[in-house]
C-alpha cells in the first residue's frame, strides 16, 4: 500500500545575484539580476506502509528539498506530492497531525523545562486521548529508559539524552510516517546504538514508515533495505541497499593467518595477492572473474591456513563511488 506517491517533482529556485561593494548595492535597487536554479528535477517515487527508506545524497544534492515538499514546508513548482491522501502543501494543518518529524540538530522540546512537561504540552497540541497517551509514552521511557532523564530539564541533558526524547516526542501521537533528518548527528556509539534499537521496534510494533536522511552511512547499513540515492536534483538509484552494493562493488578481501611462513606464492585467475607480514597475507577477490569459495578451496588444499575471513567492503565504499562519479 502507497502511502506517499511523488511524480514528476520539481523544485526551483529565483535567486537575486550581485556584485560586491556599496555602489553595486546601489545599482541593484533599480536593476536587479536574477539566477534560477533547478533543486529537483522531475523526481518519481512511491514509499510503501511500514517501510523504512534511506533517503540519500551529497551535499546540495537536492534531498532536503524534497523531503520539505513532503511535509509541506515547501510549494513544488511542478508536480504533485500525495501522502496519507493529503496534498501536504495544501492541508498542512489536518497532514502534520498524522506525520512526525526529528531534526538533529533543531529541537522541539522547550530548553528551560523538562521533556516529561513538553509530553504532555504535545499531548494537548495532537489532542492525543489520555489513556493511549499514557500507554505509549510510558512504552516508550521503558524501551529508551528514560525515566529519570525526562524530569531533567532539556537544558541538562547530554545530546544523546535528547535526542531519545525528541523521538519520544515526535511519536507521542503515534504517526503513521516520521521524517528523520540527521537523527544520530554527533552521537557517541552507544546512543546511535539506543535510538537504531528503537526506531527498529517502533517500526516493527506499529508499522510506522520511516524516511531517513543522514550522512552516516551505519544509520543506513542499520536500518534500511531501500535506499533513493539522490544527485544533483535527480534521482540515480532507488532499490535495495543489498542490490546496490552489488552494482558498485566487485572486489571481496580475504584475509588470512598462515601456520608458516608465507614462502610458496598463491596464484590464481581474479587474486591479487598481499603480503602482510611472514603469517598474514591478503587476497583481493575480482569477483567478475573469480568465485570466493574457489579460492578459499584452493588456499587450503595449498597452504597451511589458521584463520581466515572475509571482509565485506561497506557500505561507505559504494556511496564513495557513486559520489565520486
Amino acid at each position: 500500500m502507497e502511502i506517499i506517491e511523488v511524480r514528476n517533482l520539481s523544485k526551483v529556485y529565483k535567486t537575486f545575484r550581485r556584485k560586491e561593494g556599496i555602489i553595486a548595492a546601489f545599482l541593484s535597487l533599480f536593476n536587479r539580476k536574477y539566477v534560477t536554479k533547478k533543486a529537483v528535477s522531475n523526481v518519481n517515487f512511491d514509499i510503501h506502509k511500514g517501510e523504512v527508506v534511506g533517503f540519500i545524497g551529497p551535499n546540495g544534492a537536492g534531498k532536503s528539498t524534497v523531503i520539505k515538499m513532503m511535509t509541506g514546508i515547501l510549494v513544488p513548482t511542478s508536480g504533485t506530492v500525495k501522502a496519507l491522501g493529503f496534498v501536504p502543501f495544501e492541508e498542512r494543518e489536518k497532514y502534520v497531525k498524522h506525520i512526525g518529524v526529528v531534526f538533529g540538530q533543531k529541537t522541539q522540546l522547550w530548553w528551560d523545562i523538562p521533556p516529561i512537561d513538553a509530553f504532555y504540552l504535545l499531548r494537548d497540541i495532537y489532542d492525543v486521548p489520555e489513556k493511549q497517551f499514557k500507554e505509549r509514552l510510558n512504552y516508550m521511557i521503558k524501551i529508551l529508559k528514560l525515566k529519570k532523564i525526562v524530569e531533567t530539564p532539556v537544558r541538562n541533558l547530554s545530546l544523546g539524552e535528547r535526542m531519545r526524547c525528541e523521538l519520544i516526542a515526535a511519536l507521542l501521537h503515534n504517526p503513521e510516517i516520521v521524517f528523520l533528518d540527521e537523527p544520530t548527528i554527533g552521537l557517541d556509539i552507544v546512543a546511535k546504538e539506543h535510538i537504531r534499537a528503537f526506531i527498529k521496534h517502533i517500526n516493527q510494533k506499529y508499522k510506522t514508515t520511516f524516511i531517513v536522511t543522514t550522512h552516516d552511512m551505519d544509520d543506513i547499513e542499520e536500518l534500511c533495505k531501500r535506499v533513493i540515492v539522490i544527485d544533483y536534483g535527480k534521482i540515480i538509484y532507488d532499490g535495495l541497499l543489498e542490490t546496490l552494493r552489488k552494482r558498485y562493488l566487485k572486489n571481496k578481501i580475504i584475509n588470512i593467518v598462515l601456520a608458516k611462513p608465507y614462502t610458496k606464492k598463491f596464484v590464481m585467475n581474479g587474486a591479487k595477492v598481499s603480503k602482510i607480514d611472514e603469517y598474514n597475507i591478503s587476497i583481493k577477490v575480482d569477483l567478475d572473474k573469480q568465485n570466493v569459495s574457489n579460492i578459499i578451496g584452493k588456499l587450503l588444499h595449498s597452504h597451511n591456513v589458521v584463520d581466515l575471513c572475509i571482509d565485506e567492503i561497506g557500505i561507505k565504499e559504494v556511496i564513495k563511488k557513486i559520489y565520486g562519479g
